[in-house]
């Protein structure tokens, strides 16, 4: 039997306990069957069997059957009076995970352009690359150079710079918002796997999202109009169930998405991109000395008196803390 796991809520203060979707499976496929039968692992963690699940999901209503409209919305966990459609709309999981609501009034941002925002509604870890005790993090989640791929010719521009690890559930908010304003220096897709961003999983196998396909793109920060805090790396993870994701940036609100490229200038808390469908993670990589976390992230991350699989995993506090797209993350280091 799996334990529990905590995180804080930022909002509150308070601790909370996650009832974790498909535990046990996760339990059973990241330990036994991953060591006894790696081919049938390989298998059901493969893009195919991910996009298969995601249909049995998300779009045929298995999880909420009978549910729609605000039924649908409630059993989901979702709060209706943020969405931008009708809750008689919503028929099936699938529409529900990829709503859009009114971000711009119900997901207020700090205008200071320096200020780096959160690029969603997630549980969020941050760390150092080159922190003596991180070392062993590192193992466990990811080297620059393995997250942004070896044939990357950016990866030793974050060496021993700063991360945050983004991890989004099924029933948050899909849509992903650029944490900073500047320039597209670069965006490009690595393949790979789509294995499940469940705690469980991320401490079962190591470097767990550089295993998985991703999107990564490049932001300059420091140009005419941007947020002056060096290089930052976007770093958008599939996981288990998501069928795709959709590049989709819109300056206002949501309307006239477009395809990103190279030499682009993108703002701070519009939308970039959406996943489809599933639970996934965005990982922000910073160059090193240009950011500083925010204190009260910092504080969350140690606290002994929370119960989290990450702490118990890897030996030392490593606690999350649940916050909201476009709210404060970090700030220009001093």
């Amino acid at each position: 039997m799996q334990e529990q796991h905590q995180f804080i809520e930022r909002a509150s203060g308070a601790i909370i306990s996650e009832q974790l979707i498909g535990d046990q499976s996760i339990d059973l496929l990241y330990n036994r069957v991953r060591e006894q039968a790696p081919g049938l692992f390989r298998a059901l963690t493969s893009q195919r069997m991910s996009a298969v699940l995601g249909f049995l999901h998300f779009d045929i209503n298995l999880p909420v059957l009978g549910a729609t409209g605000l039924d649908l919305l409630k059993k989901m966990g979702v709060d209706w009076g943020e969405c931008l459609a009708s809750h008689q709309s919503f028929t099936t999981p699938r529409q529900v995970f990829e709503r859009q609501i009114r971000y711009w009034e119900c997901r207020p941002m700090d205008a200071d352009i320096s200020v780096v925002v959160s690029p969603a509604d997630a549980k969020v870890l941050i760390g150092s690359l080159d922190d003596i005790p991180e070392l062993f993090i590192k193992e466990k989640f990811f080297s620059a150079r393995e997250l942004l791929g070896p044939a990357s010719r950016w990866s030793e521009g974050f060496s021993g710079g700063n991360f945050a690890i983004f991890r989004l559930t099924p029933d948050k908010y899909h849509y992903n918002h650029l944490p900073v304003s500047g320039e597209v220096e670069d965006i490009y897709t690595v393949d790979g796997s789509c294995h499940s961003c469940n705690p469980g999983a991320q401490i079962s196998l190591a470097s767990i999202h550089a295993k998985n396909r991703r999107v990564v793109t490049i932001i300059n920060t420091d140009v005419q109009g941007g947020s002056q805090v060096g290089l930052v790396a976007m770093v958008e993870v599939v996981a288990l169930m998501i069928g795709d994701i959709v590049q989709c940036y819109s300056e206002h609100r949501y309307d006239d998405p477009q395809q990103l490229h190279k030499g682009m200038f993108v703002k701070k808390g519009s939308p970039k991109s959406l996943y489809r469908p599933g639970s996934s993670t965005d990982i922000l990589l910073f160059q090193q000395g240009r950011v500083s976390f925010c204190q009260d992230l910092q504080n969350n991350l140690v606290r002994p008196d929370v119960y989290s699989r990450f702490s118990a995993g890897l030996g030392r506090p490593l606690v999350e803390t649940d916050l909201q797209v476009r709210s404060s993350v970090a700030l220009v280091a001093n």
